[in-house]
């Protein structure tokens, strides 16, 4: 039996706290319920469950941003309250007062204004759209239409939830190698410009040639200790150019194509982005959102241009009333187990459940490939970081050892 911290409200609104000693986290909801509470949030004890104690700050939330992870919490909150059986302007009222970000927390006060002024929640969402994408206002549209918001939801609610595991997932796997990447370039550095000087005073008055590599290191060493700034300049102005071409259309739909094109990167990308739309598809289609509607969605969401604009063709074949899994098969993208279980949720009539299926399927795959390069990667960047200090170490000790020939 664990222990789990809740955030929990009664009928009556109120916010209450606590701890409740259960199995598991349903069984802790059950007891909660039998308390005659409405469980919100719930939690192994430790984890961070409290209501943000801090003085709202207008100026504050000027700084601030809203994070895919703020947008999910809310989200799975909303949808535990809409389930309960309260109703949309008394869960918003309450979720107010959860909210830890400041500024999220004005966006959701400026929605319930809206929708106690008889806007939808779809529609005053819509309003907001660096909270909240026309993905996400078109699930809680179709929920509302269809009278089931509340279900509509919870499925966005682990949509993203899955989709922040698997972001969360490959930016912690590239903590290590970007760590190893800084500190060893911060070591060639302060080598190159203040220990290698030290050695060039003693080398001009050698009165011999020096070897070819220390005179190389030699020059480069004084190019970067003298022309530092310069260096910074070009660099700053090459990204500022490549960022400058890169968005622009023509450029990123080059550089699109060239990430497609990498050996083993290009693979990777494919497989992020079948994920991506499998699951989008999935979650739209089950939530009553129209196959052509939903094709739309997806492509908005989907970063690769080439990829996108394959969409384009795939939404002209369906909307002229071919299935979707021949159009996918024609893009060249989608692998074909992918195609085939499409094939097989059609032939079924289970196209949503499926294409989950598929998603779950390939990231998983995802997963088990970033994991394989980066351990590779990791013995690769300290090779060739020990190939850079090696050169550095044996083009010393050349010059030096070549100082034994020097006659006096």
């Amino acid at each position: 039996m664990s222990v789990y911290s809740y955030k929990a409200t009664d009928f009556s609104g109120k916010i209450v706290k606590g701890t409740v000693d259960a199995d598991d986290e349903k069984k802790a909801a059950g007891k909660l319920q039998e308390m005659g509470y409405i469980p919100i949030r719930i939690a192994v004890s430790g984890g961070k469950v409290g209501i943000s104690s801090g003085v709202s700050s207008d100026f504050s939330a000027l700084f601030q941003r809203i994070s895919s992870k703020d947008v999910m919490l809310f989200t799975q909150d909303l949808s535990a309250l809409l389930e309960a059986g309260l109703p949309v302007d008394r869960s918003l009222s309450i979720l107010t007062d959860l909210i830890e970000n400041r500024k999220f927390r004005q966006t959701v006060r400026e929605i319930l204004k809206s929708v106690q002024g008889g806007v939808y929640l779809s529609d005053a969402m819509s309003q907001h759209p660096k909270a909240f994408s026309k993905f996400y206002v078109n699930m809680v549209r179709a929920g509302e239409v269809g009278g089931v918001l509340g279900t509509v939801l919870e499925r966005l609610g682990s949509f993203l939830e899955t989709s922040q595991e698997l972001k969360d997932y490959i930016r912690s796997a590239l903590v290590y190698p970007l760590f190893l990447l800084f500190v060893g370039g911060i070591s060639v550095i302060i080598l190159l410009i203040f220990v290698i000087p030290k050695f060039s005073v003693i080398f001009a008055d050698m009165g011999q040639a020096i070897p070819l590599s220390t005179r190389i290191l030699l020059g480069f060493s004084e190019l970067l200790k003298s022309y530092w700034w310069l260096l910074l300049f070009g660099c700053g102005c090459g990204i500022a150019a490549f960022l400058r071409y890169a968005g622009t259309e023509a450029g990123r739909y080059r550089i699109d194509r060239e990430k497609i094109r990498l050996p083993v990167l290009g693979d990777l990308i494919r497989k992020i982005e079948v994920a991506r739309f499998s699951r989008t598809m999935g979650t739209l289609m089950g939530s009553g959102v129209p196959i052509l509607r939903a094709i739309e969605l997806v492509r908005d969401i989907i970063g690769n241009q080439i990829i996108a604009a394959a969409m384009d063709r795939v939404y002209d074949r369906v909307k002229e009333g071919e299935r979707l899994s021949k159009p996918l098969e024609d893009t060249q993208v989608f692998p074909a187990l992918a195609v085939q279980m499409i094939t097989v949720g059609e032939e079924s009539g289970r196209l949503d459940d499926m294409l989950l299926r598929v998603a779950q399927n390939y990231e998983k795959t995802v997963r088990n490939t970033v994991k394989r390069l980066i351990s590779l990667l990791e013995p690769v960047m300290i090779l060739l970081m020990g190939i850079v200090v090696g050169f550095i170490v044996i083009s010393m000790l050349m010059a030096i050892f070549s100082m034994n020939e020097i006659p006096f």
